[in-house]
């Protein structure tokens, strides 16, 4: 219903002569796409991919040094989320709602005396709604709005577990950041995660809104030791397959 995005693929359905290649991030996207009744040879699905040098796996060194370098405690069960998720781009304190900033505040209370000193590492602009809604639930946080984007990757550094909670996606890049980083992933069925996520394979992934399903498999990911270094290592190996380096010959078939 957004009129923007009915404008665009209203475009799409007119000028389909005039199009050699389109670039779709996953498979719902890819769908929603071929509905204008394009030529499906048109349509090319290549995920948003990743530089991996900046997303080293985790050890407990760098883990250890990154929390000293952030100022999170050591001691803390750390959960990460870096994106946008306010409206506009001012402090952000209205929930921009597709970003599911709402969902990742009522999974944090659920796991809110499940999970001992539980921490929550922000980054992204415009995070006031969850700011204001973490401290209402008086659970602790710091909040970065860094300068350079690799800097993201040292972020993940400090991590236990990171949530993805949105609505809707064409990304997000944090699906194979994390993976990467060989951070556990817990992550709503949307965009990107939908086609790269096998659940209690290489993360966790519940229906879109469902707040109960990702505090139960993350809490499951913090304290069930068991399997956890199988689902990392296949998160990593798909995390390799989306680098830019490894989507080289896709982008050349693409731009042929």
């Amino acid at each position: 219903g957004d009129c923007i995005f009915m404008q665009c693929m209203d475009n799409l359905k007119r000028y389909h002569s005039k199009i050699r290649r389109i670039q779709v991030s996953h498979s719902q996207g890819k769908e929603m796409v071929l509905t204008t009744g394009i030529d499906p040879s048109k349509v090319f699905m290549i995920p948003i991919g990743i530089n991996g040098s900046y997303f080293p796996r985790q050890t407990p060194e760098s883990k250890w040094a990154m929390r000293e370098k952030y100022d999170v405690p050591q001691s803390a069960t750390v959960i990460g989320s870096f994106q946008k998720d306010g409206e506009g781009w001012g402090e952000g304190n209205e929930a921009k709602l597709i970003k599911g900033p709402d969902i990742f505040l009522k999974t944090i209370q659920i796991l809110n005396g499940k999970v001992p000193d539980l921490f929550v590492l922000l980054s992204g602009p415009s995070r006031g709604y969850v700011k204001q809604g973490l401290e209402r639930l008086k659970i602790p946080y710091r909040h970065f709005y860094l300068d350079d984007y690799p800097q993201i990757g040292e972020l993940f550094q400090c991590l236990d577990l990171y949530i993805i909670s949105s609505r809707e996606e064409g990304g997000p890049k944090a699906v194979l950041e994390s993976m990467s980083a060989g951070i556990p992933l817990v992550t709503t069925r949307v965009g990107q995660a939908i086609d790269l996520v096998r659940h209690e394979k290489n993360g966790w992934m519940v229906d879109t809104g469902d707040f109960e399903g990702l505090a139960f498999w993350a809490e499951k990911a913090l304290t069930d030791g068991e399997g956890l270094q199988k689902i990392l290592e296949e998160g990593q190996r798909t995390a390799e397959a989306e680098s830019y380096v490894a989507q080289t010959e896709r982008w050349k078939c693409f731009f042929k």
